[in-house]
């Protein structure tokens, strides 16, 4: 088994930025073209995406062990897709106050039970977009309040009946896989 070297420096930055310029932007995401020498010296160039929102994913659970899933038709992919609720937050605002507000608009629910699950980075070979999961707990109903772009299905369903849809890659989406993963470990490490 092959261990990573001890005196590695992981804050050590191998690529060399030569100059920078912004190629696209619009109010979600702004588009860079960096011209770099990449590790090995060579010349080239890197594309960057950079969010200007914090992704957001809730993995809403009640007493009974069901959850919520968010169905809409994802424009980039020309195909319809099964996710926990989820949403941008802007980077200046708190994710917690931010994914509350999320749940809310997609689902109806509040919950007065938080847990933050997972951290994640949804692409970080081409974004540097950040996200973060939450397990929503003691659940109350209420109305959707869905934006204006949003046609969306809910479903309520067993969380384990969700994870199989992700080990049957029936769901794709990056954040809900993490989300629903990191959710049922979390949920059966209280039980243990």
């Amino acid at each position: 088994m092959h261990y990573p070297d001890p005196s590695l420096d992981e804050n050590h930055n191998p690529w060399q930025v030569l100059s920078t310029e912004v190629k696209y932007h619009n109010p979600w995401i702004s588009v860079r073209e960096d011209q770099v020498l990449n590790p090995g010296g060579g010349r080239g160039i890197y594309g960057v995406v950079t969010m200007k929102n914090k992704a957001l994913g809730i993995v809403p659970v009640d007493d009974e062990g069901n959850t919520w899933l968010v169905g809409q038709y994802r424009y980039p992919l020309s195909e319809y897709s099964w996710e926990i609720p989820m949403g941008g937050g802007p980077v200046e605002l708190d994710v917690l106050e931010s994914a509350q507000r999320e749940l809310r608009e997609e689902t109806g629910l509040t919950a007065r039970r938080w847990t933050n699950i997972a951290r994640l980075h949804t692409s970080n070979s081409v974004t540097d977009e950040e996200g973060f999961v939450f397990l929503a707990e003691d659940l109350t109903p209420g109305e959707l309040e869905p934006e204006e772009t949003e046609d969306l299905r809910l479903w309520k369903l067993p969380l384990t009946e969700a994870v199989q849809m992700v080990m049957d890659n029936r769901i794709t989406d990056a954040v809900s896989v993490a989300g629903l993963l990191k959710a049922e470990k979390v949920l059966a490490g209280r039980k243990a």
